[in-house]
């Protein structure tokens, strides 16, 4: 892969690089809820997947199924009041148990030891807040995983995901001089959103995400079919938000990056 053609790849972190599933802030929300009597199931809590955290609270409470509990259980519809407290309910959980699901996805230390090896600048970007991140980012680094620059969701005035804000405070921090020499990788569609806002290739994952359902276990044991089932619902709905690959997990991200150098060469652009 010729290194002109590919000069900056920007991650999205939790179901991306490390915690396959993004388990995390799903199990997260689950519990965060059930705290407040409402109940939100796995399904339900990735769907907005990708937003920063108090967005994502927001895009729960108007899930038809959860706003009729929670009228049915304070007998008024959600407020931006309540928008805060469950957001403060769910920042000291968060905080707490990230590190519990902070393990690199297979071949994520490797990928990244790769395209560092290339000369490739490595940035990244999360729907977790700084706080979270704080925690995260040192966890991660004593497993492998380190990146050239981290955005966190709560960093920016501009706001995050799907505006491509985050990933291009990467491009800056890290003085890469296209856009269009740049790649997101990402999980969810918000992620595949902002690397095409951001005006980059954007890149899809499968079955490590969000997107997948899958957790590390259970992939393991899929059987092929089983495993071909998610990755079809998988891929089209990233390809419907603007990826322009697709893979199943980081580990296959050489590949794709290759293929884009190529497409690259032949004057093609995101």
């Amino acid at each position: 892969m010729p290194h002109t053609m590919i000069d900056g790849v920007i991650f999205d972190w939790a179901g991306t690089v490390v915690d396959f599933g993004s388990i995390a802030p799903t199990q997260i929300f689950v519990d965060a809820f059930a705290t407040f009597d409402i109940t939100v199931t796995p399904q339900q809590a990735s769907a907005p997947m990708g937003l920063s955290k108090r967005p994502h609270i927001e895009a729960l409470l108007a899930d038809a199924a959860i706003a009729e509990q929670w009228r049915e259980r304070f007998g008024r519809a959600s407020t931006q009041a309540d928008v805060d407290a469950i957001y403060a309910r769910f920042m000291p959980m968060q905080i707490d148990k990230v590190g519990l699901y902070s393990q690199p996805i297979p071949g994520a230390v490797d990928t990244l030891a790769l395209l560092r090896g290339r000369g490739i600048r490595l940035g990244s970007c999360s729907g977790y807040p700084r706080q979270v991140m704080d925690v995260l980012v040192p966890m991660a680094a004593a497993a492998g995983i380190v990146f050239d620059h981290v955005v966190a969701g709560d960093d920016l005035a501009a706001g995050g995901r799907p505006g491509g804000y985050m990933a291009l405070a990467n491009v800056l921090a890290l003085a890469l001089p296209d856009v269009r020499a740049c790649v997101k990788v990402d999980d969810t569609v918000p992620g595949i959103e902002e690397g095409r806002n951001a005006g980059m290739w954007s890149v899809g994952v499968a079955l490590s995400g969000a997107s997948g359902g899958l957790t590390l276990d259970t992939w393991r044991r899929a059987t092929p079919p089983q495993l071909d089932a998610v990755r079809r619902a998988a891929t089209a709905r990233l390809l419907d938000a603007g990826a322009h690959l697709v893979v199943d997990t980081v580990a296959e991200l050489p590949g794709a990056l290759a293929a884009i150098a190529q497409r690259r060469a032949r004057g093609e652009r995101p």
